[in-house]
């Protein structure tokens, strides 16, 4: 079980620094998070997984590990915040003549 755990701890190093690695832009969130929430998850699945199968598949408890921590670790990705793309919901397109968008919905104050 601890050649297992230490197999768990580098899986999930390995996911969070290729996470940060091969997209910077979409982890605004920090690299100490991204690496803890990538370790965490694959030791809290993987030893799941390995007491799940008992101890008998440890290829298939590191393969679980590592697929649950690259899922896990997307969830903090954030696409919508990287350069360059801005989502197309923010930007609206100008009116012409004198209304802003959005000045039919305000109460007139007596």
């Amino acid at each position: 079980m601890l050649v297992e755990t230490v197999a768990f701890a580098l899986v999930g190093l390995i996911v969070g620094a290729a996470a940060l690695l091969s997209l910077p832009a979409y982890f605004p969130a920090g690299r100490a998070l991204t690496l803890g929430t990538a370790l965490g998850s694959a030791l809290l699945t993987g030893v799941i997984a390995h007491f799940t199968m008992d101890g008998r598949y440890p290829a298939a408890s590191i393969a679980v590990s590592a697929v649950a921590s690259a899922l896990l670790t997307s969830v903090l990705a954030r696409p919508d915040l990287a350069a360059g793309r801005a989502p197309a919901h923010r930007h609206r397109q100008q009116r012409t003549g004198g209304q802003r968008a959005g000045a039919h919905r305000r109460h007139r104050h007596a």
